[in-house]
């Protein structure tokens, strides 16, 4: 996938494939924590790679080699006092088992899951309290090859062998919670979606059910993690599409019994529907379903920017489900440029900090709706759209604001800000912090 999800995947590595140079955490990771907690990080969120444990997947015996790397990388987050949260299966699902069992639509990966997870909760239980199953496990209706590692082209797979997979991926989340439960009883399990909220194009009904519809797909994959059974709506929409699924009676008895004790959810975007056909007219770039909302700006990948989409997310998840929310992904996607200011080599991107002051704000405020206080400061060094169109922006800034509070009506005092630039294959250089309106 050398330009990303875009296009079809090659028989193997390409000269154009950026992501083969990567930020090489594999022996760099002392030094990212060590930065990490000098910013003032308290949590890092990072991923097991399932090869680097099971390199083809269906192996009875793990690599040793490959487990030791990560606990010198929780040595590490101990260290510093950063708790690790961990995802467990994260768009890397083994290439054997891609190739040889088109991914997820073969039930038999439940159980090599399963035993990668056992093997995670037994050997980092007792370090780890937090863990996430599958990544944005929503998004395999949109990548089935990035997301479910499944070989045949998206346009070549039936409606009954895609949800099949989304089935397999939910049974096989229920037994890592239950194998957490048994090896690590300290420890909480969480899904993980893909949060995309969904607006009307306009106030015609039929766009208010058009709406509901689509989001309705993205909200079951919460609602069974949750609750533990397939809504009736979900059912009856996979009927209407013709889709068959095998679902035994001891995947049920599993779903019911393994709910989850957190959601954690990625947001990047929202999206409008509508039932007029002709006024379909999608965003360049879009995986998503939905059509652009005329009221919102888009980046340059076609999504469209709305900070205050992430306190609607906040509030329709706390609403329906009830359970505690982590934000583990939320950031604006762009094509940054390296530039040179005073003989310095930086990003100049207002934009992005413009969003930054907008979202979590919006999110701070819907959690004082709620009289909560836990959530997110800061969302991390991340690189959302390298692995959906290939692009390698050269340079992220990042912008820390300490946590403030407002006691007995006092005003906020002054935040700060400090910025750090992280170049490949650089060191990184830092700016003072300077106070900001």
């Amino acid at each position: 996938m050398p330009q990303g999800i875009t296009i079809p995947r090659t028989a193997g590595p390409t000269d154009d494939n950026l992501k083969q140079v990567g930020i090489d955490f594999y022996h760099r990771y002392a030094e990212d924590i060590a930065l990490f907690a000098e910013m003032g990080f308290r949590t890092f969120r990072f991923s097991i790679a399932w090869s680097r444990i099971f390199p083809l997947g269906d192996e009875t015996e793990p690599n040793e080699e490959g487990l030791a790397f990560y606990d010198r990388v929780i040595d590490e987050c101990e260290k510093h006092g950063i708790e690790p949260l961990v995802t467990i299966s994260h768009y890397e699902t083994p290439l054997h088992l891609t190739e040889t069992y088109d991914g997820w639509v073969n039930r038999d990966l439940i159980g090599f899951y399963e035993r990668y997870a056992r093997v995670l909760f037994a050997r980092y239980g007792a370090r780890v309290k937090y863990w996430l199953t599958f990544n944005e496990i929503n998004s395999v209706l949109h990548a089935p090859l990035l997301s479910g590692g499944i070989n045949t082209p998206k346009d070549q797979l039936t409606r009954t062998d895609l949800y099949q997979a989304v089935h397999n991926e939910l049974v096989a989340s229920a037994l890592a919670t239950k194998a957490a439960r048994e090896l690590a009883p300290s420890a909480r399990v969480g899904c993980m979606i893909l949060a995309m909220p969904v607006y009307p194009l306009s106030p015609d009904p039929d766009d208010v059910m058009a709406s509901l519809t689509t989001e309705r797909t993205n909200l079951a994959f919460g609602d069974i993690h949750v609750r533990g059974e397939y809504p009736g709506y979900y059912l009856r929409s996979l009927r209407d599409q013709g889709v068959e699924l095998v679902i035994t009676d001891d995947d049920r008895a599993l779903l019911k019994e393994n709910t989850v004790d957190f959601v954690s959810f990625s947001y990047y975007v929202s999206v409008a529907e509508t039932a007029d056909n002709s006024k379909r007219v999608t965003g360049e770039g879009n995986i998503f379903p939905g059509v652009a909302n005329p009221t919102l700006k888009a980046s340059e990948w076609g999504w469209q920017i709305d900070p205050v989409g992430l306190r609607i997310v906040l509030n329709q998840f706390w609403d329906r489900w009830q359970k505690p929310l982590f934000i583990v992904e939320n950031g604006l996607g762009a094509k940054d440029e390296l530039v040179t200011v005073d003989g310095r080599k930086t990003v100049i991107d207002d934009y992005r900090i413009e969003y930054f002051q907008r979202s979590p704000r919006s999110g701070r405020r819907g959690r004082r709706r709620r009289r909560r206080r836990d959530g997110v400061h800061l969302l991390g060094l991340h690189r959302p759209r390298q692995r959906q169109h290939g692009t390698d922006e050269q340079a992220v800034r990042v912008h820390l604001r300490r946590p403030q509070r407002r006691r007995h009506g006092h005003p906020r005092p002054p935040q700060e800000e400090v910025v750090r630039l992280v170049r490949r294959g650089h060191p990184i250089q830092r700016c003072k912090p300077h106070p900001i309106a």
